[in-house]
């Protein structure tokens, strides 16, 4: 990678990628595209409707562009709420993407999920390849885009890559519409109010990651020998499982007076019973040398200081 076009790059990993690719390839060497410019990062960024395929191939050519980062999506709630908006904007950004980065010889990156399984795949130490049918408009995205990305590459040679991301936990992006996003809002809430009402059950186990790692696994990936990949695309990924009391306590552990109800959302609540508890990552191990470097301990301190401190320095 060396110079790098970024899709959906004010999004929930899209913001936080920016700036970690910036620091490792230079500033100007990373592209930041967008529907609308909410970023405050400086650095070359355009304007970008994904489904604009005409758009995209004129602003990935003019740049240089060496590698597309797909990251333009709508969440899993979102997607529930609006599914043919969703299916339109996941699948049809997607294309266009891929449409590209084949014309243009760029190497390709886009996420898929732990949404891409569904209440029929084994719930414990999932594997990498296993039956996946999900139930939710965002999981038949996921699947549909692993099937795409596997395809443009046997069928084009495409270098095209992927991981399956768990819920993702972040200090810098505010919770937006996951299902996994309750473990984010949690923080916000413990550090702003002292108490969080979860609209996720009790004993409701999801696999979660702290961002710092999955942005590493991104780079990781993309700077892998392309003849160690067995599978390319749809890596499982994992750092953690727990489920609310579980954060909850590890949160108890700094702040003992937090306090913690429940008030669950049956949409929600429906999706995360439909994912994995905990996924195998042993294939992104043995290929790419995957590890993720934050437990559930080590990352409630770090996020509960980094909120702390951005919460106290914008009051």
């Amino acid at each position: 990678m060396k110079k790098i076009m970024i899709t959906g790059a004010c999004g929930q990993i899209g913001s936080e990628l920016v700036a970690k690719l910036r620091d490792e390839y230079g500033t100007d060497n990373v592209l930041a595209t967008d529907i609308r410019k909410v970023s405050t990062q400086a650095g070359p960024f355009e304007v970008l409707d994904v489904m604009d395929a005409q758009r995209m191939h004129d602003i990935a050519k003019d740049f240089g562009a060496d590698t597309m980062m797909h990251m333009a999506a709508l969440l899993s709630a979102t997607a529930e709420a609006k599914p043919l908006v969703a299916w339109n904007l996941n699948m049809g950004g997607l294309v266009n993407a891929l449409e590209v980065s084949r014309e243009l010889g760029l190497q390709f990156f886009t996420p898929s999920s732990i949404g891409a399984f569904g209440p029929s795949t084994p719930k414990y130490n999932t594997p990498q390849d296993t039956l996946q049918r999900p139930t939710t408009m965002y999981g038949v995205n996921k699947v549909a885009g692993e099937l795409l990305c596997d395809y443009y590459h046997t069928r084009f040679g495409l270098d095209t890559r992927g991981v399956r991301f768990p819920g993702l936990i972040s200090n810098v992006t505010p919770p937006g519409g996951g299902t996994t996003d309750y473990a984010v809002d949690i923080y916000y809430k413990a550090v702003q109010e002292g108490k969080y009402t979860s609209y996720i059950a009790k004993g409701t186990y999801m696999d979660m990651m702290y961002m710092p790692d999955a942005l590493q696994a991104i780079v990781d990936l993309m700077e892998a020998n392309p003849e160690q990949l067995i599978h390319r695309n749809a890596f499982n990924l994992t750092a953690m499982s727990f489920e609310p009391e579980e954060i909850a306590a590890s949160i108890r552990k700094q702040m003992p007076n937090f306090k913690m109800d429940y008030d669950v959302d049956p949409v929600r609540q429906a999706i995360a019973e439909s994912w994995p508890d905990l996924l195998d990552a042993s294939a992104a191990k043995e290929e790419w040398g995957f590890k993720a470097q934050y437990d559930l301990d080590k990352m409630t301190i770090d996020m509960l200081d980094k909120l702390q401190k951005k919460i106290s320095h914008s009051a």
